[in-house]
């Protein structure tokens, strides 16, 4: 398989076009011209990824090994010395970022993980119709995403409409219009915002909301012909 053939199916299935400004989805490693044995669909790379990974694999990943401009290519930092492996075993990267999660990761986990008919659609923001206790539905998603525990902002005891964002979704909070909002890597900072304007807010992880990526991908590379291995993903963070 060409890395080229593989680029216009995803390309069509997901357009890199949608991504946003600052995001650096599409081909990352490699050359389009590449021949290829595997795909490979994964959230992240790592370096136990790679040591597993054959030659001429192709590593489909949700976030972007390079996000900016690199100056360096230090060989004993990070990214490089995954760049380093990567080179050395011909492994191919495509990343599919904040398209994705316009066009199928938001939707699939608001309608097939947490169960909710989506009321209304702005960009990367999800509406659902709640009717519920604060309490019961924090709950409700703590248990439904697997969270080991559930860190919120209440302001309200009871939640007609929630947004929901998968990932990081912190820089939307001033644009939200619902009574509660779901989203990872909230800061302290993020709270402060969120209770000045009476928003309600529940943490629901970065990888906690996005480890789908590979599953969801790997149903429509099927469909498009294309076989695929879902690699292991792990959350870089451990809960004590």
């Amino acid at each position: 398989m060409l890395v080229k053939d593989i680029y216009v199916k995803l390309n069509e299935l997901s357009p890199f076009d949608l991504q946003e400004k600052w995001d650096n989805s599409g081909l990352q490693v490699g050359t389009m011209s590449q021949e290829v044995n595997k795909i490979v669909l994964s959230i992240d790379i790592d370096e136990e990824l790679l040591d597993a990974l054959e030659e001429h694999t192709l590593l489909i990943t949700h976030h972007p090994l390079i996000f900016s401009g690199l100056k360096a290519l230090d060989f004993d930092t990070y990214p490089a010395n995954l760049l380093q492996k990567m080179v050395q075993k011909n492994i191919v990267n495509i990343a599919m970022h904040t398209s994705f999660d316009i066009t199928h990761l938001n939707d699939y986990v608001t309608k097939e993980v947490l169960g909710y008919e989506i009321i209304k659609k702005e960009g990367f923001v999800n509406y659902i119709e709640v009717n519920q206790d604060f309490d019961d539905f924090a709950k409700d998603i703590q248990t439904k995403l697997s969270l080991k525990f559930t860190k919120s902002v209440q302001c309200h005891n009871f939640v007609k409409t929630a947004a929901i964002t998968t990932g990081s979704g912190g820089s939307l909070i001033g644009s939200i219009n619902a009574e509660c909002f779901l989203t990872g890597d909230l800061k302290y900072h993020d709270a402060m915002a969120a209770k000045t304007i009476n928003l309600s807010l529940i943490e629901i992880g970065h990888f906690e909301s996005e480890h789908f990526f590979s599953e969801i991908l790997h149903k429509h590379l099927k469909i498009l012909g294309l076989e695929a291995i879902i690699a292991t993903s792990k959350n870089p963070f451990k809960y004590t």
